[in-house]
């Protein structure tokens, strides 16, 4: 087994919005990305601001991103959701039902972690032609919306989960990933981020 490699960082915030702590384990994401801390903060936040809902404001919110490998997500995957194989984005909430209505207003809230592999997201960036920093910021946007309470299960919700993660994406200068006019593989093959 690769050893493992952890790096903690704070990305810098706005004053209001997500704390974001990024975790890398997994060594190819630095090997691969610079900046890393601010690619997923800057996701994050624009993820946060576009659908967080009312009753965050004013909270401090904080959130983590584990940046790992294919084994990790694996092991996530098959404990987590029964799936014995890897994917690309796991989000794991950290607030229990209710549990924000039985805080006090002024208490901190830990939305969850987001972890994402990074051989799967290196092969998927690969085959739809676009930058691995694009697309860790589709997965962190993805994740971060899966915090906020969004889901793509039914077609409906799908539908909106997509649309909003297309307009984060395009306020970041990222072209929409479910385009009807691009060449990507989750168009080709159908599938949708998991």
């Amino acid at each position: 087994m690769a050893a493992m490699t952890t790096v903690l960082s704070m990305a810098p915030q706005p004053a209001r919005g997500v704390e974001v702590s990024t975790e890398i384990t997994a060594a190819a994401w630095s090997d691969t990305l610079v900046d890393i801390e601010i690619l997923t903060g800057r996701a994050a936040q624009a993820a946060f601001h576009a659908g967080a809902p009312a009753v965050y404001q004013g909270r401090t919110i904080e959130a983590g991103v584990r940046l790992a490998d294919d084994a990790e997500l694996r092991e996530l995957n098959r404990e987590y959701r029964g799936q014995d194989k890897p994917t690309n984005v796991l989000s794991f909430n950290g607030l229990d039902d209710g549990e924000l209505e039985r805080l006090p207003p002024d208490a901190p809230l830990m939305l969850g972690d987001i972890v994402i592999a990074y051989e799967t997201a290196a092969a998927e960036a690969a085959c739809e032609a676009k930058s691995l920093g694009d697309h860790l910021s589709h997965l962190v946007v993805h994740g971060m919306l899966h915090l906020l309470g969004y889901d793509h299960i039914e077609e409906g919700d799908a539908t909106l989960m997509e649309r909003l993660e297309a307009e984060v994406l395009a306020g970041m200068g990222i072209a929409n990933p479910y385009d009807a006019g691009s060449d990507s593989a989750a168009e080709q093959t159908g599938a949708r981020i998991r």
